[in-house]
């Protein structure tokens, strides 16, 4: 990991053992209840691995506190401002693409603003999120592919799609040439469902 990537993870993993020692959980509570094993939430915690963004959103749904929380420190402000070049990195493409996450909402209902370039050859699956989930996102240049469940969707710059996040999804870019896409996703009523406590 480069030094931009190391410090977000050790961020992470301090925000994620902050989270759940707060509820005063096991690491074993949190795996079981994230779906996550022990060991990966150990390494999470010790900032020792860049985690995907699955399994961020696993353990964020769990603490029931919204993706954008698990990657940026508390700010009681009323306004947050995130400079370009700032926002987190939490994909990156084998090719050099990037997923950054640029803006959130705290819950319950949760809103991330994510900056995406993919580049050529490049595909983001992604697992369905919790119920009632939507995505919105235009493309900025380039051109990229989306699949929604069973449906594909083509879209050249400046088009547009807003689809149920809450079904298995993916990003390609089949194209000779780079692309870049901004998106927003809502995910209503993030920890309004979770029990306080695992066992409960």
């Amino acid at each position: 990991m480069d030094e931009a990537a190391v410090s977000l993870a050790r961020a992470i993993g301090v925000r994620v053992k902050q989270e759940r020692k707060g509820r005063s959980w096991t690491l074993d509570q949190l795996a079981e209840l994230a779906g996550v094993s022990r060991r990966m939430l150990v390494n999470v915690e010790q900032g020792g691995v860049n985690p995907s963004v699955g399994t961020l959103l696993r353990l964020s749904d769990a603490l029931g506190v919204g993706l954008p929380a698990l990657v940026e420190p508390p700010a009681p402000r009323t306004g947050r401002l995130t400079r370009a070049g700032e926002g987190a990195a939490l994909w990156t493409g084998e090719l050099g693409g990037k997923g950054v996450l640029v803006a959130g909402t705290e819950p319950p209902d949760v809103v991330e603003l994510w900056d995406w370039t993919l580049m050529p050859g490049e595909r983001h699956d992604s697992q369905a999120h919790t119920g009632g989930t939507r995505e919105l996102l235009q493309v900025q240049s380039g051109a990229i592919t989306v699949a929604v469940g069973h449906e594909g969707f083509d879209l050249q710059a400046g088009d547009a799609l807003t689809f149920d996040g809450d079904i298995g999804h993916s990003y390609a870019n089949p194209h000779p040439g780079p692309a870049r896409f901004s998106l927003a996703v809502f995910e209503p009523g993030v920890g309004v469902r979770r029990a306080e406590t695992p066992n409960a």
